[in-house]
């Protein structure tokens, strides 16, 4: 039996799997905490804890699958590694007019002369004398190299020389633009080189830690990494495009509810400790966004999973605002009942707050280091960071203590945005603990975090949890709905359409004293995936009268979606005719040939493309590949002619699909 092994690095925890590689069968599954400071000790965690106890030896284990979200997360916090983007062809006037500098992610910027037009003809020879000049300048001052050339996409030659160059001058890594994408938008092309090549050290750093993670345990299969498609690649392939990986979490949650409960039209909720997660799966496969992933501020030209992503989940902060109203999330903190059970003490000071009968927006909030400053630091953050390093304090004790007042969230969330400290406080995960719905940690520790927060609603410690869980629920439903909406007409905005806030509140049964009543069916079924789901997805299938599906392993799918997807790869060339006699360009990955007829080039490509895909699934790491082929033919009728049409191209997408290479046992 080939054993293989998928693990997920959530924002919270880090998933691990067993799965029998042939009957897909799920062996195991094992949860641990995500330690962001070193992701190699929750990985660590989970991989033993998944072994723990089976039959199966870690030296059985014949692949490796990794869902990550370093690439998303790296984007959206605007971490990376300093990079030189050489431009070829680009108008730096244009650029400069239309505000686009910003959109090229990095100020290091070089731009050369050359290019081609949108025919694939050489618009003005390639500058190599400043190519070469530009590289050695800069060689020293960043890790790796991006290259977009104007209209590179239809050719390449000028994006390949400057490779060579690169290749030759340095030891660097270098992103081609046209290795990414076959689509047009000079200037978001652009942008997605220069991401993917910021990219390339952080996942080469985050491949090598599990390499040692996996090391300890004497697993010696390939690893694999989850493209934001749901598809796999070997590590060192992803290593090269490392840009391809972002919302590789998301996808994988989707793969992973198909493989665990067999549906192939269904939409996706993925509940996880940080975030929410809906997509749709169509035919057994990811919806993707034909747009381009959009990850932050960034607009990319990756076709990853479309996925509606909010922040809410087990570990989202519960809070009241000047209001009274209850707010959850978007925060994510430290669950209470987590917090007392690695730091007892803790437990003390909530029965002093509630002893004192405190009723302020800080009562049963803590703040605890999360690692050590690796630059300096002012003085009073010193001084704060030596308060915690005794252990967690409570936000009113240290509000007076320092004497800094209301200053003093200021600086607690700027040390929070550079990764110092966490925030602690009360989450669904609580009010589940009190409520006895789920039981891992100090329930003691929610229960009176929940008495603090309840006085202020004059409620009851149980009425105000199911009322945190009711409003979880609610929000998912809320949230589908949008996705649904948005993908068909136009995302609602419901704080501002007071209208269609009221229709919703109608919905899901928050407006019983109206005269009007409506409903809301969901036409296909939800599965649902994530620990927690049980507490809160039913509430919400009843609201959108659908069936809804828990499979088995639910709390783990993610890290079975890692190990059950497939290879794909993937190639669109383009035909187009050339000029008035009729002559037709094929564009393909390393250049054009020119063919009398669109036929011959059609031919031409069905001979050298999928050759060359097989090569590129077997370098990603795919055995018994198959190559499948859609041709879109591209025409316009003549106004003044009748059923007569001019001919602007043709599209061929090349696709090969193929099962992950295992390791073979010996």
């Amino acid at each position: 039996m080939t054993v293989a092994l998928g693990i997920d690095t959530g924002g919270t925890y880090t998933d691990a799997v067993l799965v029998d590689h042939a009957s897909g069968k799920v062996l195991a599954g094992a949860k641990a905490l995500t330690t962001r400071h070193d992701l190699s000790v929750g990985i660590g965690q989970a991989v033993a804890a998944v072994f723990d106890g089976q039959a199966v030896s870690p030296t059985e284990v014949g692949l490796v699958a990794l869902s990550t979200t370093l690439a998303t997360n790296a984007i959206v916090e605007g971490q990376g590694s300093p990079v030189c983007l050489l431009l070829i062809g680009y108008d730096q006037a244009l650029i400069r007019q239309y505000g686009f500098e910003r959109d090229l992610v990095t100020r290091d910027v070089v731009y050369l002369r050359g290019g081609h037009d949108g025919m694939g003809n050489e618009v003005e020879p390639l500058d190599e004398a400043a190519a070469r000049e530009a590289i050695l300048a800069w060689r020293d001052q960043v890790e790796a190299f991006a290259v977009s050339g104007y209209f590179g996409v239809r050719n390449p030659a000028h994006e390949l020389r400057v490779r060579a160059l690169v290749e030759e001058l340095t030891a660097l890594p270098v992103t081609c633009g046209h290795e990414l994408t076959t689509r047009l938008n000079a200037v978001r092309r652009a942008t997605t080189t220069a991401l993917n090549a910021r990219l390339i050290p952080l996942l080469q750093e985050l491949i090598a830690t599990v390499r040692c993670a996996l090391d300890e345990q004497g697993i010696v299969g390939p690893l694999m990494v989850v493209k934001g498609d749901g598809s796999l690649v070997r590590a060192e392939w992803a290593m090269q495009r490392p840009i391809e990986t972002i919302l590789s979490g998301p996808a994988a949650s989707v793969v992973g509810a198909w493989h665990l409960a067999g549906r192939r039209d269904v939409w996706v909720v993925d509940v996880g400790g940080t975030t929410t997660d809906i997509a749709a799966l169509n035919d057994g496969c990811p919806r993707l966004n034909p747009e381009g992933a959009q990850v932050g501020e960034w607009r990319t030209m990756v076709e990853a999973v479309d996925v509606h992503t909010v922040g809410l989940g087990g570990d989202s902060q519960v809070s009241l605002n000047s209001e009274g109203r209850l707010v959850i999330g978007p925060r994510r903190v430290v669950p209470l009942c987590l917090l007392a059970s690695e730091h007892p003490g803790m437990v003390d000071e909530l029965r002093r707050q509630v002893g004192t009968r405190q009723r302020e927006s800080l009562a049963g909030q803590f703040v605890l280091t999360q690692r050590r400053a690796t630059h300096a630091l002012s003085d009073r953050d010193r001084d704060l960071m030596r308060h915690l390093a005794a252990g967690p304090q409570s936000l009113s004790f240290l509000v007076k203590k320092l004497h800094y007042g209301a200053l003093i969230m200021r600086q607690i969330e700027n040390l929070e945005a550079r990764g110092l400290v966490l925030r602690a406080g009360f989450t669904p995960t609580d009010a589940l603990h009190v409520l006895e719905r789920f039981e891992r940690w100090d329930a003691e520790a929610s229960r009176l975090g929940a008495e603090l927060l309840a006085v202020q609603m004059d409620l009851s410690p149980e009425a105000f949890c199911e009322r945190v869980v009711a409003d979880v629920s609610n929000r998912v439903t809320t949230e589908l709905i949008s996705k649904v909406l948005s993908d068909e007409v136009v995302l609602p905005d419901w704080e501002r359409e007071p209208s269609a806030a009221a229709l919703l509140a109608r919905a899901l049964g928050n407006a019983s004293g109206s005269d009007l009543d409506c409903q809301l069916r969901l036409r296909q079924p939800v599965v649902a995936v994530g620990a927690p789901v049980e507490a809160y997805l039913p509430r919400v299938a009843r609201q959108l009268r659908t069936e809804l599906t828990i499979p088995g392993h639910a709390e783990v799918a993610n890290a079975v979606g890692a190990v059950a997807g497939g290879v794909v790869q993937q190639l669109r060339v383009m035909i187009r005719p050339l000029n008035a006699d009729q002559c037709f360009r094929l564009y393909l990955p390393d250049g054009v040939r020119d063919f009398a007829t669109v036929e011959e080039g059609v031919a031409h490509a069905h001979q050298v493309v999928p050759t060359r895909l097989k090569v590129l699934a077997r370098q990603a790491g795919a055995e018994q590949i198959e190559v499948q082929t859609t041709r879109v033919d591209r025409n316009v009728p003549v106004a003044a002619g009748w059923e007569q049409h001019i001919y602007l191209g043709t599209e061929l997408t090349f696709t090969a699909m193929g099962r992950p290479s295992p390791a073979r046992s010996a």
